[in-house]
């Protein structure tokens, strides 16, 4: 369900532009730098932000940058991440289609893919994050043995990603149809995924190498 436009967001964003990056083209092969980190983590629909909010609180010496291209949503995050004081995050209000253009290559650690959109109709399927498409632009971006970490609630998207990363010569290093079976503190639980487990759902979680 698409939230209601607040009349706020615009301004908002706008208006927080040292942190909401108009232009991160312009910050391609400096992010690190930017955010005084060594290792550079990037959520890609990161949705109202819970979780890279979280996890950019457990360790401050770790940069992560949220990437929602809608930019309703995409206002909430940034409220809540501006609040927080945390130094080592920023955010990026641009659709994903374009990541190749705001990275160096090799200048990303770890890139998270949670809960993303399974786009089930078959004629959409190249609009899923973790189509043959988007793997190959995540591949130049990220490190020698740079890693992909997925999470979901969907089994048919799970299992589409598992057969595209493996199609495109990624290396399956951790997988587990029931992640949340055991507590896992080292990974934050946004509200979106908490609402999930409330009800017993699985949580579907994969952690993909990229070999160069």
């Amino acid at each position: 369900m698409r939230m209601r436009k607040k009349s706020w967001a615009e301004p908002f964003l706008n208006e927080n532009d040292q942190f909401v990056i108009q232009e991160p083209q312009n910050n391609k092969g400096k992010w690190k730098k930017i955010l005084n980190c060594e290792t550079l983590h990037v959520e890609i629909g990161c949705g109202k932000g819970d979780y890279f909010i979280q996890m950019s609180s457990m360790d401050s010496s770790v940069g992560w940058i949220g990437v929602e291209k809608d930019r309703n949503v995409a206002a909430v995050a940034a409220k809540k991440a501006i609040e927080t004081g945390n130094q080592n995050l920023l955010m990026i209000t641009l659709d994903a289609e374009q990541i190749d253009q705001w990275f160096d290559e090799g200048e990303i650690d770890t890139i998270h893919l949670n809960f993303s959109d399974p786009w089930p109709k078959s004629g959409y399927k190249k609009r899923r994050l973790s189509h043959g498409n988007f793997l190959n632009k995540y591949k130049s971006l990220l490190k020698n043995e740079g890693q992909i970490i997925m999470k979901t609630d969907n089994q048919g998207l799970f299992e589409f990603s598992l057969v595209e990363f493996n199609q495109n010569n990624w290396v399956l290093q951790e997988v587990s149809v029931d992640f949340r079976r055991n507590e896992h503190p080292e990974d934050a639980i946004s509200e979106y995924e908490a609402k999930f487990m409330s009800l017993g759902q699985p949580i579907y979680r994969a952690i993909f190498v990229c070999k160069k």
